[in-house]
């Protein structure tokens, strides 16, 4: 099976159209196991006949011509699922054993305790009033999302291990991801996870839960549920699109600036923006070695972020950044946000393209840079 990556650069190769989507596609696409029958709004469409279909569940299909078998489409308006008919469906698709837990905007489907199911739509439910409430408080409007937000949480790690081999190839070594295509998180069970806790120890109930995950050892588990849940919230209510070009080093400092875990309040989440002690460490030892073009490199492109030997400190100078430019340059920051955020799917910024998105925002690069650097040294 082709990657997304793969799909996504064959269907850029032709001339795209951003489609109305006003009714629906039902489409049959050609597959080894047998013909493959989804139905949905067409977001994108290629001049070569290629297409980008977005289904009721809110999951994304990259469609190439030689896979389509037959198209028809109807005026009838495209409704998302609700959250009962979404939690039926991604049910139908998992293993017997698991159940659902509905709140406000998530859908948790899981074979763990429902208990530790509960603490989950808890975190998220705490995270995204949070998260909206930053941006509105600095009047960035943001949308309600069409979809609920489905995460699926596994027992342990071989079953999650198994689940997450069919869609990302390293994700078993995670303890969690959110998938653009899917639009859903996948997750582990946090309370199973062996060097965490003794053998003896028990977390069937929310307080005990939240002890234990509480505790200094959990905090970078908990943080990379935290940061993968910001993505989610971040790609359904407006700030970015799925599928279109948004650097890394923006998408991955927001989630960052999110990650720190707030398990102490129940009402609240008050550690937004706080200092990531872990990733200005990081910062402050690559600064020794830092190249003079970094902040240029991390920008034009995301291949730091792919290279396994450089992704570290990509990741820490992304946190970097983003604290630096929400603290100091908030009104720039917000205007480039929307830059991005009006940029559509399956559409790739040239290298120079996406400097100039940067300066036109933030002025020179060699200025913001050398502030950038100097402002983030004074932090403790």
């Amino acid at each position: 099976m082709r990657t997304i990556a793969a799909l996504a650069a064959a269907l850029v190769a032709n001339t795209l159209s951003i489609s109305p989507a006003r009714g629906v596609d039902e489409i049959t696409l050609r597959r080894d196991d047998g013909p493959l029958h989804v139905t949905g709004r067409v977001l994108v469409t290629a001049e070569d006949g290629g297409l980008l279909l977005e289904t009721a569940s809110g999951a994304l299909h990259l469609i190439e011509p030689a896979d389509l078998v037959r198209r028809a489409s109807n005026e009838r308006p495209f409704e998302p699922l609700a959250a009962d008919a979404l939690a039926k469906q991604v049910l139908s698709e998992l293993p017997a054993g698991f159940d659902a837990h509905r709140t406000a905007h998530y859908v948790v489907c899981y074979n763990t305790s429902r208990a530790y199911a509960q603490w989950c739509g808890g975190v998220f439910e705490r995270l995204y009033a949070a998260f909206t409430n930053f941006w509105s408080r600095r009047e960035f409007e943001l949308r309600s999302p069409e979809f609920p937000l489905v995460a699926i949480v596994f027992a342990d790690q071989q079953q999650y291990g198994e689940y997450t081999r069919r869609e990302l190839k390293d994700a078993a070594a995670m303890l969690g991801y959110y998938n653009l295509k899917t639009n859903r998180m996948a997750l582990v069970d946090l309370t199973g996870v062996t060097r965490l806790r003794s053998p003896r120890e028990r977390s069937g109930s929310a307080a005990e839960i939240n002890l234990l995950l509480s505790r200094p050892a959990a905090e970078r588990s908990v943080a990379t549920i935290v940061h993968e849940a910001t993505h989610q919230i971040a790609f359904n209510t407006g700030l970015a699109t799925r599928l279109a070009d948004i650097p890394l080093w923006s998408s991955e400092g927001l989630a960052m600036y999110f990650e720190t875990p707030d398990l102490t309040s129940g009402k609240g989440w008050r550690t937004i923006g706080a200092v990531n002690t872990v990733r200005l460490e990081q910062f402050r030892e690559y600064l020794a070695r830092r190249p003079a073009d970094a902040l240029k490199a991390l920008i034009e492109d995301d291949r730091r972020f792919r290279d396994p030997q450089l992704a570290q400190d990509a990741y820490a100078e992304a946190w970097a950044l983003t604290y630096f430019l929400v603290r100091q340059r908030w009104d720039q920051y917000a205007a480039y946000t929307r830059t991005l955020a009006a940029k559509g799917p399956l559409v790739w910024d040239t290298p120079a393209e996406r400097i100039d998105d940067f300066e036109r925002a933030f002025g020179d690069l060699t200025a913001i840079d050398a502030d950038f650097v100097r402002q983030i040294q004074k932090l403790r």
